[in-house]
């Protein structure tokens, strides 16, 4: 449940600096951008919490090798997301800030496939439902 939050403000930042960049919008959408940005940081950072406890459940070596991929993955992606924040600092209005956040929703869009090969495909997460007789 917890994952939905960051994955949708850091599209949402990045929306937000397409509107800007493309002129049609002041440097406000900068600014939500950056407040987005910071609060998928923190968003991901809890929704690691229970991903990692999940990782460590695995017993499966292949699916585990999967689940390995999907969370360094993510931490990559939340270390692109916390740079770009960072460049904003020092480029407040330059492009380069977008062009990191550009490669972290590529990396979120890698990672997300993983996280749905664990649901769907291995079932990780995912209570069964009891037969009905």
């Amino acid at each position: 449940m917890l994952v939905g939050l960051p994955i949708g403000l850091w599209i949402f930042s990045f929306v937000s600096d397409v509107v800007f960049l493309a002129g049609w919008a002041g440097p406000t959408w900068k600014i939500v951008a950056s407040y987005t940005i910071a609060a998928g940081v923190i968003g991901a950072l809890l929704a690691a919490v229970p991903g990692f406890i999940d990782f460590l459940s695995i017993t499966d070596r292949r699916v585990g090798r999967i689940a390995l991929n999907h969370m360094v993955l993510n931490l990559f992606t939340v270390v692109l997301f916390a740079l770009s924040f960072g460049l904003r600092v020092v480029y407040p209005l330059g492009a380069l800030p977008v062009v990191v956040s550009a490669a972290g929703l590529v990396s979120l869009a890698i990672a997300g496939w993983l996280g749905g090969e664990l649901v769907f495909v291995h079932q990780m997460g995912v209570n069964k439902r009891p037969r009905s007789r």
